[in-house]
This record gives structure tokens, C-alpha cells and sequence, in this order.
């Protein structure tokens, strides 16, 4: 069997490979096995390897350590979406803790404090983090803010966050910073090396890549913190499954090559869409107009590909949404098949309208997940729906 590959000087798309513990050591396959098993025999009283499916197992523990190298952290932490993988973390505040929220957040993770921890009074307050005067201001007035949650890029106004001055900012006063990581991924953006204390994935995106797995990745910055999240994770059981561990490694070995052509499509589109009479405003920090370009690009090695765009008055986008052939009008996001979604009623919809509104997630917003289909078909499929949908 090969030795463990020293991996402090590889680069992102060598990690995705041969992150983790990236063979068998028992066999040397070069793919980690599916351990479809809950239990596993002991030696002895107090001396096992692996004791239960919910404490662990094999090809979990694979996966894990495989995102813990992805994002150089302390642990990694395997759930059965992105959504129990934030409720998890949310399990170590008590009541009466308020943590702040950036305000174009994931209608899920809004749901979440809005509709379920609001009954154990953990409480929240959505903010303009790309504010960080603000921020500040808001740490200074309430002792009681224990973490911020935020993503850079925002869901789905695509606002950039400064990662680094956020974390600076919360440190200062003893809270945690946690980035949501979905749209970028590792290959692209490492939040924890920035100065973030919980990096945190929807790895159903583009981990998984191919929208035939569901599941959520936790990494985390320091050992103390890995103990609470470990033992949250056991206690509350939302684990991954081991077929479903696989799948997503599996994904996660072309991840690289996949975002590369990821990019290449959206920056294509994104010009085009801004180009166009028919598009209002184009949201993709890939443009040099965009607000958050160049702290993008300090903070990240590309800009996504997610394009939210306001089409124009003119335009039915019912008509719009049904007349696409080859974009698909569906929840979801980052697989290799580009999808489409109207926030207001799909992602955001459990956002009160007022808010909404306010935000500016208005019903003529949409939201583009960029696929690595031919970028030229891509963009005739948009000019014709366009085409078919205004209004005479």
C-alpha cells in the first residue's frame, strides 16, 4: 500500500483527487469503498475502530477527511443535506444567543430561524453585512450577538462579502463567522483561510455536481470546535449515508475540471445578458461594473457561476420560463445541466414579500445556474425563449 500523500503543498484540483485518505488502505483500490454497514465487531470491551453507522463509518470518514483538506481545516463533518448541516451548527447557541444574517440569505436558511429555532428563542437579525460599519455597530450595541452567518456570493443577488474584515470584526467581540460556501466550493474559495471560524456547504451542488445526491459538508477552523460538532453530529444522527459518501466523492475527484468550464460558460453569458436590451440589470461579480468585483477577485480565484438577472417589463417570464429547451426550469443549483429558478416563489418564497421587495429579490428577478453544456446553445436557447415570451 502507498504511504498517506503529503498534501501541504498541493493545490486545490490535486486535492480533489487525492485528498483525504484517497485509497483503501486495506486493498489499495483507488476508490474508497461503499462500508454498507451500521455496525462493526469489536476486539475488546473499549477497543474498536468503528462502533456505529451514526458515530462513524469508513466511507464517511473518507469524505470527511477529503473536505477537511479541501478547505485546510481542523475537521470535516459528513450531513444528509446542507440544510441539517446548518441546523447542526445552529444546536451549539442557547436561547436568548442572536446571530446575525446577511440579508439576501437562502430562503431555507431564513425558514430555519424564522420558523423553527425562533420556538427555542435563538433569535436573529437580518443586516447589510457588506456593511461592515454596520456590522460593527451592531456588535457594539448587543452583547448578546454570538455569530454571523453569512455567503459570499449572496443567494441570490450575488453581493459580495469581504470575508477577512467580517471575521476580524466578529472575533473582536468573541462571535463566531460562518460562510456559507455552496456557490464558489473549495476549488474556487476557501472561507477558513480568510478567517472564518465554520465553512459550510449544500454539497448536493457543485461538490455532487450531477444533482443525484443530496448532502451537506461542515468544515471547521480549530479542534475545539470540531469536538462540539462532532458530538452534535452524533447526538442528533443527521449523518450521510454511505452510498451517498461515495457519490459525492466521486464528484468531488472533477470537480475542478467541471468549475473551469463552469466559468468559462457564465462569464460568457453574463456578458451576453448584460449586453442585451431585453435584461434590465445582470448580478455577476465576473463583470468589471459589478460592485464587488474587485474584492472578489482578491478573495476568490473566480467568480461562479451563478447569474441572477431582472428581465424587462416587456417580457412575460412565464412565457420566458416555459419556452426554454434546453435550460431547465427547476430548483437547485451547480449541476453540469444548467438550471433556472424564479426566487420570489421557488427559493426565497418562504421571505415575506415585504422583505423581499425590500432586499431587492423583486418578481422579475432570475436566477441562472450555469451548466458546462456548448455556451453558443446556452445562449440561443435564452434569445429564443426571449423571443417567444415578449409581449406584442
Amino acid at each position: 500500500m502507498r504511504k498517506n500523500v503529503k498534501k501541504d503543498n498541493l493545490r486545490s484540483d490535486t486535492l480533489c483527487i487525492h485528498g483525504g485518505n484517497s485509497e483503501c488502505e486495506n486493498t489499495g483500490a483507488v476508490n474508497i469503498p461503499i462500508y454498507q454497514a451500521v455496525t462493526f465487531r469489536q476486539s475488546e470491551m473499549g477497543k474498536f475502530k468503528f462502533e456505529y453507522g451514526r458515530t462513524g463509518n469508513p466511507t464517511r470518514q473518507a469524505l470527511e477527511r477529503l473536505s477537511a483538506d479541501l478547505e485546510g481545516a481542523a475537521a470535516g463533518f459528513a450531513f444528509a443535506s446542507g440544510l441539517s448541516a446548518i441546523t447542526t451548527i445552529l444546536l451549539m447557541f442557547k436561547s436568548g444567543d442572536k446571530i446575525l444574517l446577511s440579508q439576501d440569505i437562502y430562503g431555507g436558511t431564513f425558514r430555519i430561524f424564522n420558523d423553527v429555532f425562533i420556538n427555542f428563542n435563538l433569535k436573529y437579525e437580518i443586516v447589510d453585512i457588506c456593511n461592515l460599519d454596520f456590522v460593527r455597530e451592531k456588535f457594539a450595541k448587543d452583547k448578546n450577538i454570538k455569530a454571523v452567518i453569512a455567503e459570499s456570493p449572496t443567494n441570490p443577488l450575488l453581493n459580495i462579502i469581504d470575508i477577512a474584515e467580517l471575521a476580524k470584526i466578529a472575533k473582536s467581540y468573541g462571535a463566531l463567522t460562518i460562510i456559507d460556501n455552496t456557490f464558489m466550493s473549495p476549488y474556487l474559495q476557501r472561507p477558513l483561510d480568510l478567517g472564518a471560524d465554520i465553512s459550510v456547504h449544500s454539497a448536493t451542488k457543485y461538490l455532487g455536481g450531477h444533482s443525484d445526491v443530496l448532502g451537506g459538508l461542515v468544515m471547521v477552523k480549530d479542534k475545539s470546535l470540531s469536538e462540539k460538532i462532532a458530538f452534535l453530529q452524533n447526538s442528533t444522527g443527521a449523518v450521510l449515508q454511505p452510498f451517498d459518501c461515495f457519490l459525492l466523492m466521486r464528484g468531488i475527484k472533477t470537480l475542478s475540471v467541471r468549475m473551469d468550464r463552469h466559468l468559462q460558460n457564465a462569464q460568457f453569458l453574463a456578458e451576453f445578458l448584460d449586453s442585451i436590451d431585453a435584461v434590465e440589470e445582470v448580478f455577476y461579480c465576473g463583470l468589471k461594473n459589478n460592485k464587488g468585483y474587485e474584492l472578489n477577485k482578491k478573495q476568490a480565484k473566480g467568480a461562479g457561476a451563478i447569474i441572477s438577472f431582472k428581465i424587462s417589463p416587456q417580457y412575460d417570464i412565464n412565457k420566458f420560463f416555459k419556452s426554454l429547451n434546453i435550460i431547465a426550469f427547476a430548483e437547485s443549483l451547480g449541476g453540469v445541466e444548467s438550471l433556472i429558478c424564479h426566487p420570489s416563489t421557488m427559493t426565497h418564497a418562504g421571505i415575506p414579500k415585504n422583505i423581499r421587495e425590500l432586499i431587492g429579490i423583486t418578481d422579475n428577478l432570475i436566477r441562472l445556474s450555469v451548466g458546462i453544456e456548448n455556451k453558443e446553445d446556452l445562449k440561443n436557447d435564452i434569445l429564443q425563449a426571449l423571443e417567444k415570451s415578449k409581449e406584442k
